[in-house]
């Protein structure tokens, strides 16, 4: 297998996320009537920035298992607008009470807090509203409706915002390891579990294909989260893009403060690990796909 050099993969990962930045684009709402206020704030909140990595995984996935065709494209806006819709939400005063993101201020800041509030609501309706566009596209594919309740599943109830109620309800308790799993495996892994089941599932791979996508995306999650615990105690917000240190200030128990940083990075390089070998048991070929993972593990902001 050929692989993607250091200085290699930055301009292919550029590349990727142009691509990926222009088909997110397409589908944001145009900012006109009566509505347009809150199209606006929307827009401002998506268009923040952001490596685009869940979108870009579902692709790289779908390319990786022979997948063709524009199908995917209102799957991968989709997840991005989800993803931001929580963390509109995420930095309400009642939540993290984070004034920036990204190197800019916060949608609550920007726009106020009522359009804040509305923005999150109304970006995550529109995210379902951009995925039934797949219909249109591909009427005929068979892995449409399911990819659909993959994506409910993920993002709902049983997916991230479960996770992200059973963290703020906990917020004042001393919590254990196996809730804080759940957290980070509801709250970031869902997400990303999402991205490549559902590349996996239009590329139009078995059920078995699908499960072990799952798995890839639980692992990356979890390395993922990890990761940006270590990276509140350690980066700068100049590097991170937002306050550091918000996790002490806002008394919340993360791997770090439960485990220590010896323990939390040796977790990172288990699940790394663990991850890029489930990877490589799939068919097909994306060496940009593995440098993906292994970037977004490893990465330093």
């Amino acid at each position: 297998m050929k692989m993607v050099s250091s200085v290699n993969f930055k301009e292919e990962f550029e590349k990727r996320k142009q691509e990926t930045e222009a088909i997110l684009k397409s589908y944001l709402p145009e900012e006109r009537g009566w509505e347009q206020g809150l199209a606006k704030a929307i827009n401002y909140s998506v268009l923040a920035g952001g490596k685009r990595l869940r979108p870009m995984l579902m692709l790289e996935m779908y390319r990786k298992l022979g997948g063709r065709g524009r199908v995917i494209e209102p799957f991968m806006a989709a997840l991005e607008m989800i993803h931001t819709s929580s963390l509109i939400h995420d930095d309400l005063p009642a939540l993290d009470n984070d004034r920036y993101r990204r190197g800019k201020e916060t949608t609550w800041v920007a726009y106020g807090e009522t359009l804040g509030i509305l923005s999150g609501d109304a970006l995550l309706n529109y995210a379902y509203e951009t995925a039934f566009l797949a219909f249109s596209i591909a009427p005929e594919h068979p892995g449409v409706g399911r990819a659909l309740q993959i994506l409910g599943y993920k993002s709902g109830l049983h997916g991230m915002l479960g996770g992200q109620s059973v963290d703020v309800l906990n917020q004042d308790t001393d919590i254990t390891g196996a809730q804080l799993d759940y957290i980070y495996l509801k709250k970031t892994s869902a997400l990303i579990e999402a991205s490549l089941m559902i590349g996996a599932q239009l590329a139009g791979l078995s059920e078995y294909v699908v499960t072990q996508a799952e798995g890839i995306g639980q692992r990356v999650g979890l390395a993922f989260q990890i990761q940006d615990d270590i990276l509140d105690v350690t980066s700068t917000q100049e590097e991170l893009g937002k306050p550091i240190h918000s996790d002490e200030k806002n008394q919340k128990i993360t791997y770090v403060t439960l485990y220590g940083m010896d323990k939390a990075r040796a977790q990172v390089e288990r699940y790394s690990r663990e991850a890029l070998e489930m990877l490589k048991e799939l068919p097909g070929e994306n060496p940009f796909l593995e440098r993906l993972i292994e970037a977004l593990i490893t990465r330093k902001n």
